[in-house]
């Protein structure tokens, strides 16, 4: 696992100014990100971009999201700390620590199993201690463990999967990148009743959600 050394801690600084210059205003949002080391989540190979504001190959043809994304979309959930947080996408893990740093309970569901692993690996050489990981159809959420305060997708799909809004809590957040397989909006949905409200958030380019309920290929 790579070293915390001083370049890294230095471009870590210079990310975070970056986030406020781009409108991040989340304290605990931006304190987290200072301090978490998000090259421990990529591959030795690509380590030196950690701190760039850009997506970057994880494999199975897969990206860690650009840290601008990855604060946006944590920013809107508004977490205090005591949340169930549904995750649909793992990838790297970065942002799942991300979320396991804010609230009280991440599940989270990626379809390929190396990388599942790997996260895995990560996440508990980082010591955390409230991650589940599953292999799993992200479309399909995780009804086991349902209902969860707010739950974030990290791939674009054409509309909310049914499953995972019926898996959201009354007065919950969703958060999740919804257009067409070139370009995507990223939405936060609030839960009022048995409506989503949408909020517009920023345009944004994702890998493609693929499952039973939604399937862009």
């Amino acid at each position: 696992m790579a070293d915390d050394g001083p370049d890294h801690g230095s471009a870590r600084s210079r990310m975070v100014q970056h986030l406020e210059s781009r409108g991040i205003r989340s304290r605990p949002v931006l304190e987290t990100m200072a301090r978490l080391e998000r090259q421990r989540f990529m591959p030795p190979e690509v380590q030196h971009l950690a701190y760039d504001d850009r997506a970057v190959p994880i494999g199975c043809e897969q990206t860690i999201s650009q840290p601008y994304i990855v604060a946006l979309m944590t920013e809107a959930l508004q977490l205090s700390g005591r949340e169930r947080v549904l995750e649909i996408g793992t990838g790297s893990g970065y942002q799942t620590a991300l979320l396991a740093e804010l609230s009280g309970e991440v599940i989270s569901l990626e379809r390929h199993a190396d990388l599942s692993r790997s996260a895995e690996r990560a996440l508990r050489e980082c010591g955390y201690q409230n991650v589940t990981l599953h292999v799993s159809d992200g479309t399909l959420g995780w009804p086991d463990r349902a209902p969860y305060d707010r739950i974030l997708v990290a791939a674009a799909a054409s509309q909310v999967p049914p499953a995972l809004a019926a898996q959201l809590a009354e007065g919950g957040i969703l958060v999740i990148p919804i257009g067409s397989r070139q370009e995507q909006v990223l939405q936060a949905f609030h839960k009022v009743g048995s409506r989503l409200l949408a909020q517009p958030l920023s345009g944004c380019r994702f890998v493609p959600l693929i499952g039973a309920q939604e399937d862009f290929a």
